[in-house]
């Protein structure tokens, strides 16, 4: 007994030595354990792997026209394996305008959500750190924003300013951009005005003031890294909004202009040709819903593995 005393003593030595785990590793883990997440990330490390690797992965380029193949049907049908989704109504190859569409989509996901991520990370840091009249301003000026359909806004503002210079630059993504832009920060904004709030007054805060930290040192070293959990949450639902908002304009004709490819302006083509040869808008309209649940399941992993109460 007096022998096994000193041997479990080093055990629970060594135990209590080990390093804890941060929050980020114990979330990383958690997120491993998520089979849906990981089929998320999976899924989109593939197709950004895809988009980025267009020029060489796509059979033709976007554009390139074969009149003599003009809705030439896929290789389930014809047995061609030269255009395995066929092509559309000017001859061109429905796979590699699928292929290139999906930089367009995964630009149109991700720039427009930074932009919301500055914007609304800036009032809500300010408001939420400031506090008093500022506050006030700034949050009034949100709920202005917020009350207005951000859907709405964007194709308003993609109708008016369409055939404008600014309009047509960088085939009408600029525009774009804009009109996804502009609306939708409001939210972000108040979520990191609230998390601002709760740790402004936190002990180590407090102490960093009393050490003489400045405002700013204090909301960028010790405030924002802690608002940063829900922020990604949010973000990683943002995406996928983005993405069909995209594909609602470009299907009405108000988002990339042609004859760029979007997984949008492709649903739109294939429109005519529902009956004839439904590959032509089934096949955006499956890469845009696989995107959507890819960046759903990993938003949801992201939520349970960045929550502290999950901690197992």
């Amino acid at each position: 007994m007096t022998a096994a005393a000193p041997v479990m003593r080093v055990v629970a030595m060594g135990a209590r030595t080990s390093p804890p785990r941060s929050l980020w590793t114990d979330a990383w883990l958690r997120l491993r354990r998520n089979r849906m997440a990981v089929v998320g990330i999976g899924t989109v490390i593939v197709v950004a792997v895809i988009a980025v690797l267009a020029p060489l992965v796509a059979p033709y380029s976007m554009n390139d026209q074969y009149h003599e193949k003009v809705y030439y049907g896929p290789v389930w049908d014809t047995g061609d394996w030269a255009f395995i989704l066929g092509t559309d109504a000017v001859g061109r190859d429905e796979l590699s305008r699928l292929i290139w569409g999906a930089r367009i989509s995964l630009i149109v996901g991700f720039v427009p959500v930074m932009i919301r991520l500055i914007l609304g990370g800036l009032i809500g840091i300010t408001s939420g750190y400031l506090g008093g009249r500022v506050d006030n301003i700034l949050m009034r000026i949100a709920d202005v924003f917020y009350a207005i359909p951000d859907i709405l806004f964007a194709i308003i503002m993609s109708a008016a300013f369409r055939d404008t210079w600014f309009g047509q630059q960088m085939g009408g993504l600029l525009l774009l951009f804009s009109s996804l832009a502009l609306f939708g920060w409001e939210g972000l904004a108040r979520l990191v005005r609230g998390q601002v709030l709760s740790l402004k007054e936190k002990e180590f805060v407090e102490a960093a003031r009393a050490l003489g930290a400045t405002p700013t040192r204090i909301m960028w070293r010790h405030i924002v890294p802690n608002t940063l959990a829900p922020v990604i949450v949010s973000l990683a639902f943002g995406i996928p909004s983005a993405i069909i908002g995209e594909a609602g304009l470009s299907f009405i004709g108000l988002g990339v202009r042609p004859p760029t490819a979007s997984w949008g302006n492709m649903l739109q083509d294939g429109l005519s040709s529902i009956y004839s040869q439904p590959t032509l808008i089934a096949a955006p309209a499956a890469c845009i819903a696989v995107i959507l649940l890819a960046f759903t399941f990993l938003g949801d992993g992201l939520r349970d593995a960045l929550d502290p109460r999950m901690k197992q």
